[in-house]
């Protein structure tokens, strides 16, 4: 049985990535970190399937414990402070976790297993400032925020250990992918979780910040298995995952009002707390690559993706349940 150990497990892509690899076979890992709240509830429906191991990507001797007691055959580095508004007030935790936390879990690697293949998981982020579009492997990066800045280190830190070492080190370069998972701090997951309470009579209204933002958004549940993919081919190698499809914040509002017969105009406030320091405009992404090589395309619409989400909050605030 193949044995894979998923740091960030129990964030929105950590569980979907276990949940298919189980359905894969695969014995399952999931790295934690001790925090004086417990989140486990995107993992609570499969927790007494995989194993829960404590580590932090800030502590590099936990790293390697964890590698030398379970021996893991592949890697999948999903750990990160992943939210670019907040990396503007924590920039150097962003930075010590988001960019050095990769070099410790892969020098973890050089050390312990040289032979253990390893996914980074890479961000349209780093693109920022978009010199070409649509963005490919190729594009050259111009990060605009902490968060951006240290996805690029730890996307060339992956890149160094694979020339230099010889290592199976594959980054994933993933455009924005969105779920019923999806956090709270996300613009996505904000908006179909006030259009169900103003549905529902919650609320009255949804402070915004740009409305003119575009983004390549897809499916999470479709892009973990790409992770996946690039992990069982022979070379290592970067790959664009993305839709090829761009859409602004106002075509979401429009998507998601509309799922329950709304007009988002009558309900939407933009407030300048919200606009980021150094806005990312236009994100879309050419996943041909992926496409030719690991055969992974798509399978969940953007209008599919955006009624799933209002539909999943729709449900949880009508049973009561806490917030996921």
């Amino acid at each position: 049985m193949p044995k894979a150990l998923i740091t960030g497990v129990t964030g929105q892509d950590g569980s979907y990535l276990a949940e298919f690899l189980l359905s894969k076979g695969y014995d399952v890992i999931g790295m934690v970190r001790r925090t004086s709240t417990i989140n486990f509830h995107r993992i609570a429906h499969f927790q007494d399937k995989i194993t829960l191991v404590p580590g932090d990507m800030l502590d590099q001797i936990s790293l390697i414990h964890i590698l030398e007691e379970h021996r893991p055959d592949e890697i999948y580095n999903l750990a990160a402070q992943s939210f670019v508004q907040t990396s503007w007030s924590q920039p150097v935790f962003t930075g010590n976790v988001t960019a050095l936390g990769v070099t410790r879990l892969l020098d973890a690697i050089r050390i312990v297993d040289p032979k253990i293949r390893y996914y980074q998981a890479s961000s349209s982020e780093m693109f920022g400032k978009v010199v070409e579009t649509p963005q490919r492997e190729t594009t050259p990066f111009y990060p605009r925020s902490p968060y951006g800045v240290a996805k690029v280190y730890g996307h060339w830190i992956t890149i160094n250990y694979r020339e230099s070492y010889n290592m199976h080190t594959t980054s994933g370069i993933l455009f924005n992918h969105e779920s019923p998972r999806r956090g709270m701090e996300f613009v996505t997951r904000k908006i179909t979780h006030h259009v169900a309470k103003i549905k529902l009579g919650l609320t009255k209204e949804l402070r915004l910040g740009n409305l003119d933002s575009r983004r390549d958004w897809g499916f999470a549940g479709d892009y973990v298995k790409a992770m996946w993919l690039m992990l069982q081919q022979d070379e290592p190698d970067d790959f664009v995952i993305s839709t090829g499809d761009t859409n602004s914040v106002e075509n979401f509002l429009t998507a998601a009002f509309g799922a329950v017969d709304l007009d988002w105009h009558d309900y939407v406030v933009q407030d300048p707390r919200f606009m980021r320091p150094a806005e990312v405009d236009l994100l879309v992404g050419d996943p041909s690559k992926a496409g030719e090589k690991l055969g992974w395309e798509p399978t969940v619409t953007f209008p599919e993706l955006v009624k799933m989400m209002v539909d999943a909050d729709m449900k949880m605030i009508k049973s009561g349940n806490p917030v996921l």
